[in-house]
């Protein structure tokens, strides 16, 4: 009786977020899920299998249905698919990733799940972003070197796989905290929800990170691809290599179909030139990369730049400028998604400990994002 009541209590927030998803989303009209058809409409049937709830992270990609296809593979293969590392563990590498890239959105839902499924200070502080504070080496560990980004050593004890696992959930968080930065409202809780609002997403959030599904169930929804080199660490999961082959694919193909091949060329030399530094680019260091390009390329080129390092400093104007070429919501959704991976496959590169192959400015190390405050 308890399990029939707990599966129609889930249903019922399934269906509510069908609503309020579309609530969070800004600058694009995410497709409806009422009558939704083709890829965009099976990928929100298996978000609310699998994660029990539309999520508008994925929904938000609802304009380009091939993005929605890649981040929906890269999120469902690296967090909810049962694997070599505890969910636990994941919900903290995305809360430390989300703490890294200030993106208070996906803080309050990782955080909240983290919270749900291991309770007490020990999950609060990570979610509060109090990382120095968490008396659980392990969990200590693994935030941390979610949060740091560099290349220094994985938690004590990780098995390759478990490495591969762990930083594919990491490069998932680093795309789409830019996407959230961009697309989404700065938290998924009501105004003024408070502490009792936070306590009820834990609740929430945490029995929901307790659903997983099987591996590789949705990968037809791209077609097959090589794995790049740069991502050779995700060979130790063959579903997570296949899921990243095919979604790094479409986001190339989006890449050329919506950002102009000057822009994509600035933002992979600057994302070079700047790896390692202790401080993303400041605005006057993007104002000069962006005065080098073409007049006409400049307000894709400041959006691309802004997304790819800094993605919290997306603003409204940058946004408009760009749709005053009578862009669409897929080209918007394209470009922005395009070099959000860019940053996010570099950052996957850094914390793998891999060297960026000779003459190849794509597979270069990550340029670190600000931490938090």
């Amino acid at each position: 009786m308890a399990e029939r009541g707990t599966t129609t209590a889930m249903g019922l927030l399934a269906g509510a977020s069908r609503y309020v998803t579309m609530t969070h989303i800004r600058h694009v009209q995410a497709t409806k899920p009422q009558g939704a058809g083709g890829v965009v409409g099976h990928v929100y049937r298996r978000v609310e299998q699998d994660f029990g709830m539309l999520a508008p992270p994925i929904a938000l990609h609802s304009p380009a249905p091939d993005l929605i296809a890649a981040s929906w593979l890269v999120l469902r293969e690296s967090l909810l698919v049962t694997g070599a590392l505890p969910r636990a563990a994941r919900e903290a590498i995305a809360a430390g990733v989300s703490l890294r890239n200030r993106c208070p959105y996906c803080v309050d839902v990782h955080g909240s799940a983290l919270q749900g499924l291991l309770s007490g200070p020990d999950a609060r502080a990570v979610a509060e972003g109090r990382l120095r504070e968490v008396a659980d080496g392990e969990l200590r560990s693994v935030a941390g070197w979610a949060h740091e980004g560099g290349p220094h050593a994985a938690p004590a004890g990780w098995t390759p796989l478990q490495l591969a696992e762990g930083n594919a959930v990491a490069v998932a968080f680093e795309y789409l905290n830019r996407m959230v930065n961009v697309f989404l409202q700065p938290s998924p809780l009501p105004a003024g929800s408070g502490r009792a609002g936070r306590w009820v997403g834990a609740r929430v959030m945490g029995r929901l990170a307790r659903r997983a599904g099987p591996p590789g169930a949705d990968l037809d929804l791209l077609a097959p691809a090589l794995l790049p080199a740069d991502m050779s660490w995700l060979r130790e999961r063959a579903s997570l290599a296949e899921a990243y082959a095919r979604a790094t694919a479409a986001f190339e193909r989006a890449g050329e179909h919506a950002v102009p091949p000057d822009v994509r060329d600035m933002v992979i030399e600057r994302l070079t030139a700047w790896a390692g530094r202790a401080r993303p680019l400041t605005g006057a260091e993007c104002d000069d990369a962006v005065d080098e390009l073409r007049p006409w390329d400049r307000a894709a080129g400041r959006l691309a730049l802004t997304a790819a390092v800094s993605s919290y400093r997306v603003s409204d104007a940058m946004v408009a400028d760009f749709r005053r070429g009578e862009r669409r919501d897929r080209e918007l959704v394209e470009l922005v998604g395009w070099s959000a991976f860019a940053a996010a496959r570099q950052a996957g590169v850094w914390r793998a400990g891999h060297s960026s192959p000779a003459g190849d400015p794509a597979r270069c190390p990550a340029v670190p994002q600000e931490p938090a405050g």
